[in-house]
């Protein structure tokens, strides 16, 4: 399915002329090495991107068969100094023999040309020594092993994009050898291919590249079959699904198809109608994942995820989003020389809308931890890294598992996983960091499994989404106490003491309360009188009526133990008490009321 999907992708591109065409590769070239029409050579021309801080190679289209490994392989009229000049930067135990290599290849594929441009190449290889490197205009150690073309003096294009050499190349390519077979893709008879060329790209990988398909042992064999062999694909479609991933994973900056979530790097694309309906799509669905910054354009994607909501399709909403539109969504993560799938996912276009917008509403927390629509998914996902000392929380510091299963679940409507909710219940006991973003996450776990659950005759308590006093959640009361009790800490000894009880308890409270509620309610009795012997008898009398409301519901006894789903609902209880007490601090700045919680 990815396979047939990525294929299907390349031929819209190439159709758009974004992709090259069979043979050919998009790679890095730094350099051109211009020679005259006697095979003399005359200067290095750079062909480096130098409008960043740091020169980048250029992407050229470029003639292309198989991966380099091990052996000893040559490129037509392009490759790197040590096949091309026969010199490189390290040590080159087989620089003879590359350059032998090369020089062998070219002969062999155009010796036999009359082109005025490949005669000249040819003579230029022949005349070429080493030595003649350093003489060169242009010349600098930074051209060791970066990758050359040429260019014949006089030309504006490079050699290998001329007629004849194409011409060449492409008759050289449909000398086809190999076995005959039905192609897994396709499912056309056609010669099966054994060489998959490297995906590039992808954060964490090899910077040469990491199979997708690779067969390196006996234990993957079958029926006799080593190797590549067991994957029965054709050269054609090998070279579609890989150079349509290619493009996909491009780091260039105008590339809004990938996004990084933990370890996994996602690429998306569309099938729809024409090539505009799937690129609106890929718009839309990128918006989704990365919230723009401008408010309108915010405001505008927030309205049109609410009417989703409601019921409408999309194509209702934006003429340029087209209805049945097929997505595809992929998450690969580095494994060794390897790639996984960490997560694969192909869908309507509606279906995904509509699982984003479930997204957001269980998300929905009062009051909102963010500005505008919720944040994108890698940023969520950043959410459960440690935060300590005020240091913002690492990317490398996500589990890469954790990440790829978020994704999933937004992508599918699915649970969130579980794993999710214990890994936000842990931090908040490490680093005492219990903020909205993470109250809002563990909220999301809960309401969703709560709604999920009831469509399975199950019947568990809401979870709410602002302050809830009418609700009878043990989990839930006890954070709402914990927070009074906090405040009253805070009304007696004021803001700027060292520790609070939230610093020194939280974790035990929330997951122990009978060990330390008691001790904790002692204390609170000690803090209302003194609030009152500093004339705060009217925040003492609030704090210590709230106090009572929240025991009554409580019943006579404290748990002894809080499952790991009680002990969500204690973080969001205790994220809801504290927050009203700060809003009416800021709204009412009276003595009284500036003593009251703290914005957690």
């Amino acid at each position: 399915m990815i396979l047939s999907a990525l294929n299907d992708y390349y031929r819209r591109l190439a159709a758009q002329d974004k992709v090259p065409a069979s043979g050919f590769s998009s790679e890095k070239i730094s350099y051109a090495l211009v020679f005259s029409g006697d095979g003399t050579p005359l200067q290095i021309d750079d062909l480096r991107d130098t409008s960043g801080k740091k020169p980048r190679p250029r992407t050229l289209q470029v003639p292309y068969d198989k991966r380099k490994t091990s052996g000893l392989h040559a490129y037509p009229l392009w490759d790197k100094t040590s096949y091309v000049f026969g010199v490189t930067a390290g040590e080159g135990k087989k620089l003879a023999q590359e350059h032998a290599f090369f020089k062998q290849r070219q002969c062999e594929l155009f010796g036999e040309s009359n082109a005025p441009e490949l005669r000249a190449f040819l003579k230029l290889l022949d005349k070429w020594h080493p030595g003649m490197l350093p003489k060169l205009a242009g010349y600098s150690e930074e051209v060791l092993d970066a990758n050359f073309v040429f260019r014949l003096e006089g030309e504006h294009q490079y050699l290998h994009e001329s007629k004849a050499a194409v011409k060449i190349w492409t008759s050289a390519l449909d000398d086809n050898d190999g076995n005959v077979g039905q192609c897994l893709i396709t499912g056309e008879n056609a010669y099966l291919g054994t060489d998959h060329p490297p995906i590039k790209g992808v954060n964490g990988a090899q910077s040469s590249g990491a199979s997708l398909i690779s067969f390196n042992a006996d234990a993957y064999s079958s029926y006799g079959f080593k190797e590549q062999k067991n994957a029965s694909i054709s050269k054609a479609g090998i070279f579609n699904y890989s150079t349509a991933l290619n493009y996909l994973l491009r780091r260039d900056n105008d590339n809004h198809q990938r996004l990084q979530i933990g370890d996994a790097t996602v690429v998306f694309w569309a099938e729809a109608s024409d090539a505009a309906h799937a690129e609106a799509a890929e718009g839309f669905f990128a918006m989704l994942n990365e919230p723009p910054s401008d408010e309108q354009e915010a405001a505008k994607l927030g309205s049109l995820l609410g009417q989703v909501a409601q019921g409408r399709p999309l194509a209702e909403l934006d003429p340029r989003l087209e209805s049945g539109t097929r997505f595809f969504v992929l998450g690969l993560a580095p494994n060794a020389a390897r790639l996984s799938v960490r997560f694969w996912c192909a869908d309507t276009l509606d279906r995904l809308a509509r699982h984003y917008v479930q997204h957001h509403r269980d998300l929905q927390l009062e009051p909102t931890p963010w500005k505008g629509i919720a944040p994108g998914s890698w940023w969520l996902a950043l959410q459960t890294a440690p935060m300590h000392g005020g240091q913002k929380p690492k990317a490398d510091d996500v589990s890469p598992q954790l990440a790829g299963e978020l994704m999933r679940s937004i992508l599918t409507g699915s649970r969130y996983p579980q794993s999710l909710l214990s890994n936000l219940v842990m931090r908040f006991r490490s680093d005492g960091h219990i903020t909205g973003a993470r109250i809002a996450l563990c909220k999301a776990v809960l309401a969703r499994a709560a709604r999920l659950a009831a469509h399975s005759n199950s019947h568990p308590q809401e979870v709410p989404v602002s302050l809830d006093r009418h609700s009878t959640h043990p989990g839930y009361l006890l954070g709402r106490l914990f927070a009074e009790l906090e405040n009253a800490q805070r009304g007696a000894l004021g803001d700027q003491i060292n520790a609070t009880i939230r610093d020194r308890y939280y974790g035990a409270a929330s997951a122990t309360p009978a060990s330390v509620f008691p001790m904790l309610l002692r204390n609170a009795q000690n803090h209302l009188s003194n609030m009152r012997k500093k004339d705060k008898g009217g925040l003492a009398h609030t704090i210590e009526k709230e106090i009572g409301a929240i025991i009554d519901g409580l019943g006579d006894t404290f748990p002894k133990h809080l499952k790991i789903e009680d002990q969500g609902r204690f973080a969001i209880g205790y994220y809801h008490q504290s927050q009203v007490r700060y809003a009416k601090r800021d709204s009412t700045p009276t003595e009284e009321a500036s003593a009251q919680g703290e914005n957690a």
